[in-house]
C-alpha cells in the first residue's frame, strides 16, 4: 500500500482513473456527458467510463472499473451508489472520488466536497487522499448510516420518479403518507453492557456527519472512531414531526454530548418486532443486528484543506 501522500501525488501526476456514472441517480444521466468533458479537461487518463442505467448493473460497473487498476475511481451519484463504491475500495490502494449527484449527498457533504460539478471535479484534481471510517452493519460496510423504523419503509415506498422531480423532499412527502399508519417501536441499543431503551417510530446509528442533507451534530464526522446513535421522537407521531423539524434547523449547534445522542464505537441494537433495516437507503435485513467501525478503511479524495485524523 502506498502512504496517502505517494498516492495523492501519483493522482496529480498520472491522472489515471477510471469513472462509473450511476445514470439513475437524480442528476446522473444528465450529468453523465459533462462530467466526461469535465474530467478530460482536467488532465484525467480515463482506463475506462461507465454510464449505469439498468438495475443490478452498478456493482459489475464498479468491480470493472477496479479492474482496471486506476489511481483513482470516480464515482457518480446518490448515497446509495457512492456507499456501494465504498465498500468495494475498502482498503485498497486506490482512492475514491466523489461526484454528488443523488439526492442528499450526505457522504459528499461529510468529507467536504462541493455539490457542485466544477467544484467536485476541482477536489479530484487538486485535492488530497484521506482515510476514513467505514460502519459495519453485520459484515456490511456503511459510509453514512443505518435506519431503523420509518426510514426503512421510506426508502422502500418513495418513488424513483418522485425523487427525480422534487429532490430530498420526496422523502418526506412519502414518510408523510406512511405516518399515520405506522407503529413505534421499542428499540434497545445495548453498549459495553448498558441497555438503553427508547420508544421510537425511527433510530439512526451514523458514521458521517449529515442525515437527509442536514448537520446531525457540529462535531460528527466520518474520522472520528465512533458511531451515533439517535432516536428521533418519541411514541407520538407529533413528536416524530417536531423531533425532525428541530434536528434539521439545530444540527450544526448540537454536540454529541447533548441529549440524546450515544456516541459509541460499537453496539447491539434489537427492537421488540423484527424491524427492517435501512444501510445508506439500501433495505438490508432486520433487527436484531451489530453495528461496529472499520476504521480508517476507505481512501478518499477530499479538500486539499481537509484534517486527516
Amino acid at each position: 500500500m502506498r502512504t496517502k501522500p505517494e498516492l495523492s501525488a501519483d493522482i496529480h501526476r498520472g491522472r489515471r482513473a477510471a469513472l462509473v456514472v450511476n445514470a439513475r441517480s437524480r442528476r446522473g444521466r444528465q450529468h453523465y456527458q459533462r462530467t466526461l468533458s469535465r474530467l478530460r479537461a482536467a488532465g484525467f487518463d480515463l482506463l475506462g467510463a461507465y454510464p449505469v442505467d439498468r438495475p443490478g448493473q452498478l456493482e459489475r460497473s464498479l468491480r470493472e472499473a477496479v479492474d482496471l487498476g486506476p489511481d483513482l475511481l470516480v464515482a457518480g451519484g446518490g448515497d446509495g451508489t457512492l456507499s456501494t463504491a465504498a465498500r468495494l475500495l475498502a482498503h485498497r490502494d486506490m482512492a475514491l472520488g466523489l461526484l454528488p449527484l443523488g439526492t442528499t449527498n450526505n457522504f459528499a457533504r461529510t468529507i467536504g466536497v462541493p455539490l457542485d460539478l466544477d467544484g467536485a471535479v476541482d477536489v479530484l484534481s487538486r485535492g488530497k487522499v484521506i482515510d476514513v471510517d467505514l460502519g459495519l452493519a453485520g459484515d456490511t460496510p456503511f459510509a453514512n448510516h443505518v435506519g431503523v423504523g420509518l426510514s426503512a419503509d421510506i426508502m422502500l415506498r418513495t418513488p424513483p420518479r418522485l425523487k427525480r422531480a422534487v429532490g430530498r423532499l420526496a422523502y418526506p412527502l412519502t414518510a408523510l403518507a406512511l405516518l399515520a399508519r405506522h407503529r413505534p417501536l421499542r428499540a434497545t441499543v445495548r453498549v459495553d453492557g448498558v441497555a438503553h431503551e427508547f420508544v421510537t417510530h425511527q433510530l439512526f446509528v451514523a458514521n458521517g456527519g449529515f442525515h437527509a442533507g442536514r448537520r446531525i451534530t457540529a462535531d460528527a464526522d466520518a474520522d472520528d472512531r465512533l458511531l451515533v446513535a439517535y432516536p428521533v421522537g418519541g411514541p407520538t407521531r407529533r413528536g416524530l414531526l417536531a423531533d425532525t423539524a428541530r434536528n434539521a434547523t439545530t444540527g450544526h449547534r448540537r454536540t454529541l454530548g447533548d441529549t440524546p445522542f450515544l456516541a459509541v464505537g460499537e453496539l447491539w441494537l434489537e427492537t421488540d418486532r423484527p424491524a427492517r433495516v435501512e444501510v445508506d437507503g439500501e433495505l438490508c435485513g432486520h433487527t436484531p443486528i451489530r453495528l461496529g467501525l472499520d476504521a480508517n478503511a476507505l481512501r478518499v479524495m477530499a479538500p486539499a484543506d481537509s484534517l486527516d485524523r
